[in-house]
């Protein structure tokens, strides 16, 4: 990995690691836009102060934008969510191997 696609990638992983951010993503990807109260209702147990701070920070990067409709995930959103969608059967064959290494 060259040093420009590290950095680039560090970038990526330190916003998608904020907290709540990837399942504010993950409340949008099917398609429909929702309003901030829908937002926060489909997300879970986020406070409006820290929803407002992450579709602020999600649109500023462009993966998100807010339309008369609501939020609604652009196509480089819609893409990063694509590309990171094989990370639930991930986790689940590798909580296995870790289960099987307890036992």
């Amino acid at each position: 990995m060259t040093s420009k696609e590290t950095a680039a990638l560090s970038q990526l992983l330190s916003l998608l690691e904020s907290r709540y951010a990837l399942r504010v993503l993950w409340a949008l990807r099917d398609g429909h836009p929702q309003t901030f109260r829908l937002l926060q209702d489909s997300v879970g147990g986020i406070t409006p102060n820290t929803l407002n701070t992450r579709t602020k920070e999600l649109r500023a990067a462009g993966l998100m934008a807010h339309g008369k409709e609501g939020y609604f995930l652009t196509a480089a959103g819609a893409d990063c969510l694509r590309r990171i969608a094989d990370l639930p059967a991930f986790a689940v064959r590798w909580v296995a191997q870790q289960a099987k290494k307890k036992a």
